[in-house]
């Protein structure tokens, strides 16, 4: 039998599995379910900060207005996990076709997730996207690769 803690990665590192099929199968419910009732998400696109869980789904909605068929890659992931709380990063990709039929591969982000054990399931409270910024032009550079 697992040891507590590695009973907990294991369900943290499933979790995180689950966005990647829920947005495999544009499953926005089952999405849903993975964050606690009051995530506060950095993400990538405007505003600054997604407050709740009905806001972080209306974002991954947003994927399915351009997106016919999306693919969403998490690799690297590395997880600490203390007590009720745990926080992992990794790096992640979302790409695929969009509505138009063109075939996009993406941008490799850093993603950094923050989670609490609320009712005996670990659910997303925090999450972060960024790409790094070059100082110089202003601009995120989104073409590096982990």
């Amino acid at each position: 039998m697992p040891a507590p803690r590695e009973a907990d990665e294991a369900e943290i590192r499933r979790q995180i599995g689950k966005v990647v099929e829920g947005l495999r199968d544009r499953d926005l419910e089952g999405l849903g379910r993975l964050y606690a009732t009051d995530v506060v998400s950095f993400d990538v696109e405007p505003p600054l900060q997604h407050v709740g869980v009905a806001a972080k789904v209306r974002n991954w909605a947003n994927v399915f207005v351009f997106f016919e068929s999306v693919t969403y890659e998490v690799r690297d992931l590395v997880v600490a996990v203390g007590g009720d709380v745990a926080f992992g990063h990794a790096f992640a990709r979302l790409s695929g076709t969009l509505k138009n039929g063109t075939a996009v591969s993406g941008m490799w982000v850093r993603v950094t997730y923050g989670l609490r054990k609320i009712d005996g399931a670990w659910l997303i409270a925090h999450d972060q996207v960024s790409v790094p910024l070059d100082i110089v032009s202003g601009r995120g550079v989104t073409d590096l690769e982990p």
